[in-house]
């Protein structure tokens, strides 16, 4: 897929030698544009803060406090926390337009919104001691982001607002996390009213993403060709062939299959004009561990915390030989469902699986269509999720 890409670049640099870049079409701005200013283009309310967790990873948050017109919902407002999947950042959720996108609709319809970033992304990539140049800060995988990363922004944001609970929804990584979470901290989850989960992913035996081939290789092979600290972070050349490449009609459909080879995508379902926003927002970094840790558990077919390598050292970090299984029928938080028929990263067969294990199962919707990206980049989304689950909300509260 690099190749086209490639090719593409080079029409494009001959193209504006020659005197052809009038042709052009005209990047969106956002593209160019970090989470804060993005949500202040669209004439909303921007709060951002940093995060201190337990091990001294310091996360970027966002937060939407209200609207862009007056709400007739009396203070308090209710709090709504969203979570990204992996290898993207809290960006992912306002790419499209006001009237496409989750935390700016329910910001108009008076919640107060906050955007979180796992460690390791492009807006959460710093430390109290630590360097990101350093093996030692990149020694992190889900269960992190679970065991500190998650309970440090929910205990902040309730901190903040002076509220006890909040809605929290997750994509695909972000459900991951929250199963794990709240299935192990019962303090953390009794502070969850919902948790809404968008193409959750616990168990990938099913999964058929190309990233599955690592599956096939040891850890000591990955690491030789991946390295061991930072993967697939957001780039200079993301960034050009975002704005330069993607921003032309000509090249869409390929940047969009390249774009989205790892989770799929409907062309018919996506704003195409879009697309440059989408390259250069979509991909922010995560760690190589994380990537192993989501290798072992496609060959594991079930949810377990990072193997280490050894008994020694799993028993260093488990006080067991053996990395630890989690049980999400533990977890009680009212927990809602929606996934895609077409969605090869959570693949149906893996997200039927894990239905009867949710203890506390307030809804479900099996969209026929919809594959991964379409949870919050799809056009028809405020209408296939958007609106079930802010009725979903409005009933909690009037409970």
């Amino acid at each position: 897929m690099w190749q086209p890409l490639a090719a593409a670049c080079w029409m494009l640099l001959l193209g504006s030698s020659c005197g052809e870049s009038k042709k052009r079409s005209i990047t969106n701005p956002e593209a160019n544009m970090n989470i804060s200013q993005i949500i202040s283009y669209w004439g909303y309310p921007t709060e951002q803060y940093d995060v201190v967790t337990k091990d001294g990873y310091i996360l970027g948050i966002y937060r939407i406090p209200h609207g862009r017109a007056c709400s007739n919902r009396t203070a308090p407002r209710p709090v709504v926390y969203l979570q990204h999947g992996l290898l993207a950042s809290a960006s992912e959720w306002v790419c499209n337009l006001p009237n496409s996108s989750l935390p700016f609709l329910l910001a108009d319809f008076g919640y107060d919104v906050w955007l979180g970033n796992s460690r390791g992304n492009t807006w959460s990539r710093k430390h109290l001691t630590l360097s990101p140049q350093s093996q030692e800060y990149w020694a992190f995988s889900l269960d992190e982001m679970a065991n500190y990363d998650l309970p440090a922004t929910v205990d902040f944001i309730t901190e903040k607002t002076g509220q006890k609970q909040l809605f929290y929804v997750g994509h695909s990584q972000g459900t991951t996390i929250a199963f794990i979470a709240f299935s192990t901290n019962p303090e953390l989850a009794k502070k969850i009213k919902i948790f809404f989960a968008l193409a959750p992913v616990v168990t990938v035996k099913y999964t058929h993403t190309p990233l599955k081939r690592l599956t096939s290789l040891s850890s000591k092979a990955i690491k030789a060709f991946l390295g061991d600290k930072v993967f697939s972070p957001h780039t200079f050349f993301n960034q050009f062939i975002a704005t330069k490449v993607c921003s032309q009609k000509l090249f869409r459909r390929m940047c969009s299959r390249f774009i989205f080879t790892l989770s799929g995508f409907d062309p018919k379902n996506l704003n195409m004009s879009r697309l440059d926003v989408y390259l250069a927002q979509f991909i922010m970094g995560t760690s190589v561990q994380n990537m192993l840790h989501w290798s072992q558990l496609v060959n594991s077919g079930q949810l377990q915390a990072f193997d280490w390598g050894s008994p020694n050292q799993n028993m260093k970090h488990f006080n067991q030989h053996t990395p630890p299984i989690y049980n999400v029928s533990k977890m009680e938080v009212p927990t809602a469902v929606w996934h895609g028929g077409q969605d090869i990263v959570a693949d149906p067969k893996d997200v039927v699986n894990l239905l009867p294990n949710i203890s506390n199962f307030i809804f479900y919707k099996l969209i026929p269509h919809y594959n991964h990206v379409d949870f919050y980049l799809g056009k028809d989304a405020p209408q296939e999720v958007y609106q079930d689950i802010i009725s979903l909300m409005e009933q909690c509260l009037q409970n």
